[in-house]
């Protein structure tokens, strides 16, 4: 028997921040414009999912699904529960949302973010309205999601906005493995 040797990794310290929902918004939605759609990929596959994960993921240190294997991410993908939401604009992918259906108490808003050439063009807003008002139309009690100190620094504040309510901040310590030659935030990094 062979051994394996461990894969070299650098320890990330963040802090994850849980947020939930318990009654979908009142305000009328603010409508994405006219020239942008969100597509539900319906079978979506293995090589498009980790282009939307890597692209939209890789200033923010989104790591966890980069060590799947592509028969572990298609496992996933099949499930019902899971759906994974493209923004279009222009004819290529501006951001993308996956909500997890699996818990009957809760959709969790798994993954939420623009194309890096997306942030600041005013998108996100609505956006992030989309993927709240689709995920309450699973007639769940609640919605949740995440964010940590890795991610783009006005996602909490827009996570607040939409009406999530923080429930609690958990220090964690991430094996980010070196072999995936991700950039730590230099915000980060110096911890």
């Amino acid at each position: 028997m062979a051994m394996t040797i461990a894969d070299p990794v650098q320890d990330v310290t963040v802090d994850v921040t849980f947020l939930r929902m318990e009654a979908p918004s009142l305000t009328p939605a603010r409508p994405l414009p006219p020239e942008v759609r969100v597509e539900h990929a319906l079978h979506c596959s293995v090589p498009f999912y980790r282009y939307l994960y890597d692209t939209v993921g890789e200033p923010w240190l989104w790591w966890m699904r980069r060590t799947a294997s592509d028969a572990e991410l298609a496992a996933l993908l099949s499930l019902p529960a899971i759906s994974v939401h493209v923004l279009m604009k222009d004819g290529e992918p501006a951001g993308f949302y996956e909500l997890d259906r699996r818990n009957p108490q809760t959709v969790n808003l798994a993954y939420f973010g623009l194309m890096p050439w997306a942030i600041g063009t005013g998108l996100g807003r609505a956006f992030l309205r989309h993927a709240v008002d689709t995920a309450w139309a699973s007639r769940r009690p609640a919605v949740t999601v995440n964010t940590c100190t890795a991610d783009h620094p006005r996602a909490l504040p827009a996570y607040l906005a939409a009406g999530f309510q923080r429930l609690r901040t958990v220090r964690e310590v991430w094996p980010v493995p070196l072999r995936l030659g991700l950039k730590v935030p230099a915000h980060l990094a110096e911890r």
